[in-house]
């Protein structure tokens, strides 16, 4: 069957997209069966490490227990960089939510210790090394079975799967890379080149439901009527969280600058997994891990939390964000964002108590994951998703306004690696003709 239009040229034949679409839902299937096992490995150890242990032993494991533990995670990430085939692949801190197809002997040590992180409490989720994980079996197996797809399809066929996986909707996919497909050259339908994406990442989240992965929305009362006064205090929120988000931007090179002056990688993510271990010492079990659990025990009695409280809480998961990120980890930054974002939006309901609690979240949550996932539409839909309340949805379409104003001329969350130093021509060290 030839591809000459493909999906991303906007030219595909039902037929074709008929056709390709049956792998596209089992690369669906298998992304999320394949983040459900390493989310399940990384809750097993998580196990051990915090109940198990702690309690065979007889310590607290909210005292000096943390500081332990997330050195140790640090030493054990440093010797899986150092010793892995592959080094454990790029640095997240550098690379985007899909990158390039790594290479497969990456994988393992990718994988390793992507879940030392998740069990030993580091505050970064696993979206961008499980990305990577299925984009390079998917793009191996694919160009294996089906020569005639092109790798950045079976890339972006991977990328969607584990998005829709994550999130549990397909819907996220769809909003995320609607501006990747329609960057695309070439004309024809948009929602012909969502097409496969939109199947693979429809199975995966069914994939994960049926696993029984647990639900990305919380109990928050309903938003109800839309107010006038509520797009002005809205905005202050979200601008807000853009404002401290963006504080964030500019200290996270310094610090990864800082980090990476130790030069070794055992060493580095060593002293990162101490210092994030003085963090949760300070900020307690709930400015830990990836976030999603930690915004379920945030939001079950909010009133039980004041703004003192609430600012300790967020600041603290901020500096172990940047931490996480800058130290080597293996790990994703949308989830701890997410987290965030909650606890600044119920800062915001407490400064500001005429405004309702469920717009409050969506619009801290809305200006931190703007800056850190740079992505107007994912922004939206978390906001939306949180507080699972549609009704949220045209106000958020506007308060986004002026909060992307001040995200736009500001750079991406990432760290770009300085250039190596060019070797000087003329000079020899004795080496330059071998």
């Amino acid at each position: 069957m030839s591809l000459a239009r493909t999906p991303t040229e906007g030219g595909a034949s039902p037929r074709q997209l008929l056709v390709l679409a049956i792998p596209a839902i089992i690369v669906g299937v298998f992304a999320a069966l394949l983040l459900w096992s390493l989310e399940q490995l990384a809750d097993l150890l998580g196990g051990v490490l915090w109940k198990t242990a702690p309690d065979a032993l007889g310590v607290d494991p909210n005292g000096w227990w943390i500081v332990l533990i997330l050195t140790l995670t640090g030493l054990a990430v440093g010797l899986g960089l150092r010793f892995m085939p592959g080094h454990g692949g790029p640095d997240s801190a550098t690379t985007e939510l899909i990158g390039p197809p790594l290479p497969l002997r990456v994988l393992p040590g990718l994988a390793l210790v992507t879940i030392f992180s998740l069990a030993g409490g580091v505050s970064l989720g696993p979206e961008n090394p499980i990305i990577a994980i299925n984009g390079a079996i998917a793009v191996a197996l694919l160009t294996r079975l089906l020569p005639q797809v092109p790798r950045q399809i079976s890339l972006l066929i991977a990328g969607s799967a584990t998005v829709g996986a994550l999130f549990g909707t397909p819907v996220a996919a769809a909003l995320l890379f609607t501006g990747i497909v329609a960057a695309a050259k070439g004309g024809g339908s948009l929602w012909d080149r969502l097409f496969l994406p939109i199947a693979a990442a429809g199975s995966g989240a069914i994939t994960m439901h049926l696993l029984g992965s647990p639900s990305l929305d919380f109990d928050l009362p309903p938003y109800g009527s839309p107010q006038a006064i509520d797009l002005l205090t809205g905005s202050l929120v979200a601008c807000g969280a853009v404002a401290i988000s963006l504080a964030a931007l500019v200290a996270f090179p310094v610090l990864w600058r800082g980090l990476h002056a130790l030069r070794h990688p055992i060493i580095i993510p060593l002293v990162g997994g101490f210092l994030l271990g003085i963090l949760g010492l300070i900020g307690g079990p709930i400015t830990m891990f990836k976030g999603l659990a930690q915004i379920g025990d945030l939001l079950e009695d909010p009133g039980a939390y004041d703004g003192g409280q609430l600012a300790l809480i967020a600041g603290i998961k901020l500096l172990a964000l940047l931490v996480a990120a800058s130290a080597l980890f293996r790990g994703g930054r949308i989830f701890p964002a997410t987290f965030i974002g909650v606890a600044l939006g119920m800062l915001g309901h407490v400064l500001i108590p005429g405004l309702p609690l469920g717009l409050a979240v969506a619009c801290g949550i809305l200006g931190v994951v703007l800056v850190i996932g740079r992505d107007g539409w994912l922004a939206i839909f978390i906001g939306v998703a949180i507080p699972g309340d549609i009704t949220l949805l045209p106000m958020l379409c506007v308060i986004i306004l002026p909060a992307w104003l001040l995200v736009s001329w500001a750079p991406e969350f990432r760290i770009v690696p300085p250039a190596p130093a060019p070797v000087p021509t003329g000079i020899s060290d004795g080496t330059a003709a071998h």
